[in-house]
């Protein structure tokens, strides 16, 4: 390839395609970003740093980004990191409106499908999760304090995705918004933790809890992300769901969310998040004067044995 074109033969294929362009500016500058790494470089990150480098300069060139507007995307970076804290990650929301987080959770799932090893599917953390929610009793509710949510019984299964079998001692994290959108944290009217915990299965794999059936809300507006999505002229609505992180010891961890089927959302969610196996049936329940609805699903788990017997990008062992 010609010198007078934006790359070289060094990097990747993708990063090579997308530099076909004769362009007016420095034709070398970008190479020599790239060689500028060292021998001793994390091998990952010698991988695909040639391939970012690229698409991101290739970007700047063919939209002549000026320095005011690239300052203008550091300082958005910047408010989104100053927001972002154990409560709230505001960067994550930013990437979440973009589709990365999203399109990352598809690529790996579909590394582990092909490799056999798709378990329950994966959807985005999301910038709500918070650590260390209160551990509650089976059976218990996560509700508190709200008298007019529409309250759900769900219940199942942990299960080993390849043998079928019940998994003991699995943890399930669990947070969702109350009926007027927010999660607890954004809102001073709810209790700290509120709407939120982890539930331990016994010997059968079995869990159940009380909560509440969602409500479809609007990404906060009074960050970056909110202000993008109004520049952008697209709607803020993500279509009512509950968050879980499925762990348990020898097992790859499930970050992912169930949506219910009836919200008008569902086919336009602003960060991109559906998939059809994590779309609910929320039923009328009868009979139990603690829920009005009654929703089952069984989440399924991989183990990292499996996994790294049939060779999976990332999977060891660490804590979700």
């Amino acid at each position: 390839m010609s010198s007078a074109v934006n790359g070289n033969a060094n990097g990747t294929a993708g990063a090579s395609a997308s530099t076909t362009k004769v362009s007016r500016f420095d034709p070398a500058f970008t190479d020599k970003v790239i060689e500028a790494t060292g021998p001793n470089a994390n091998p990952r990150l010698a991988q695909v740093m040639p391939s970012l480098t690229r698409h991101l300069h290739d970007f700047c060139r063919e939209n002549e980004i000026t320095v005011d507007e690239y300052m203008a995307g550091v300082n958005m970076i910047n408010e989104a990191g100053r927001m972002s804290d154990e409560k709230r990650n505001e960067g994550q929301l930013l990437t979440d409106i973009l589709g990365m987080e999203s399109l990352v959770d598809e690529i790996t799932y579909k590394l582990a499908d092909e490799a056999g090893d798709a378990p329950t599917a994966t959807s985005i953390l999301g910038p709500f999760w918070r650590k260390d929610a209160p551990r509650r009793k089976m059976g218990d509710t996560i509700v508190s304090g709200i008298e007019n949510g529409d309250n759900t019984l769900m219940h199942g299964r942990i299960l080993d995705y390849n043998t079928g079998q019940p998994i003991p001692n699995a943890e399930l994290d669990i947070w969702h918004t109350a009926p007027n959108g927010l999660y607890e944290q954004q809102d001073p009217n709810q209790i700290d933790f509120n709407l939120r915990g982890r539930f331990t299965t016994g010997p059968d794999g079995e869990y159940h809890f009380y909560c509440l059936r969602p409500t479809s809300y609007p990404i906060p507006s009074d960050g970056p992300a909110g202000r993008l999505l109004t520049l952008l002229d697209r709607h803020p609505m993500r279509p009512a769901h509950i968050h879980f992180i499925i762990s348990a010891e020898g097992y790859k961890p499930v970050v992912t969310q169930v949506f219910d089927r009836r919200d008008k959302h569902i086919e336009n969610d602003s960060v991109f998040a559906v998939k059809d196996s994590l779309v609910v049936d929320f039923l009328p329940k009868e009979g139990d004067p603690k829920a009005q609805f009654d929703l089952h699903y069984d989440f399924k788990l991989a183990s990292y044995e499996v996994a790294k017997r049939q060779g999976v990008r990332g999977a060891t062992e660490v804590a979700p």
